[in-house]
């Protein structure tokens, strides 16, 4: 008689994200039926994401009914920005976890629709990593990648820019400081995702702002109808 035992092997990984999926896929049929349009942003930190989120409320404030989720492990900084532009702001902690999935941010997204906002925006937690991973429901996906961490990126982190929609080069205004090369980032960026917008801004001067806001007007306004 074998004194091996059977072992129960669960896939724990595929069934969490599968069940993501089909709560990311409800989320979405749920905004668009309420016409409400989800942007999820993702980036490594420092990379201007606040900076660029107050440039765009600015940009579209008058177009919209705009609400932000501050995604962070802890403080409630960010959140305390965003809301000086006068854009409805929520702190969304995430416990230690380092992303959101689409569970996470109906939680977020509940306190916003009571403020009847029509353009929502998901600043994840900041990383290159876990964010990409977890669908959260979101419209359409962009990322932020600044000069400063190097054109190579897309060559490390290939997933975050196979699932964005839109990436935005940002603090242009510090290329001749760095040893940065556009056209490579361009060119990995497509390496990973051949259909991703680029777009090359300066959030701190206001570069590339109005091709951004114009871009983002233009997906509302498709999946508003």
């Amino acid at each position: 008689m074998s004194n091996e035992r059977e072992v129960r092997v669960l896939e724990i990984k595929k069934s969490v994200f599968e069940n993501n999926d089909r709560e990311a896929e409800k989320l979405r049929d749920e905004l668009k039926e309420k016409k409400i349009f989800l942007l999820n942003l993702m980036s490594s930190p420092g990379s201007g994401k606040t900076t660029t989120l107050k440039r765009t409320i600015a940009a579209l404030k008058d177009e919209y009914k705009i609400g932000v989720m501050e995604a962070d492990i802890d403080s409630d900084v960010d959140a305390k920005a965003i809301a000086e532009t006068g854009a409805k702001a929520i702190q969304l902690h995430t416990g230690g976890m380092c992303h959101l999935d689409a569970g996470m941010t109906r939680q977020g997204l509940d306190a916003l629709i009571e403020n009847d906002v029509e353009f929502a925006i998901l600043e994840n937690v900041g990383n290159l990593v876990c964010p990409a991973e977890f669908d959260t429901g979101a419209v359409k996906n962009a990322a932020i990648l600044s000069v400063p961490e190097g054109h190579d990126k897309p060559l490390k982190y290939p997933l975050m820019f196979e699932v964005c929609d839109v990436v935005l080069v940002n603090k242009i205004d510090v290329m001749p400081y760095f040893d940065f090369d556009m056209e490579k980032c361009k060119e990995y960026v497509h390496m990973r995702n051949p259909k991703a917008e680029i777009i090359e801004i300066s959030a701190k001067e206001g570069k590339g702002i109005d091709e951004w806001a114009a871009w983002l007007k233009k997906e509302i306004d498709a999946w508003r109808g």
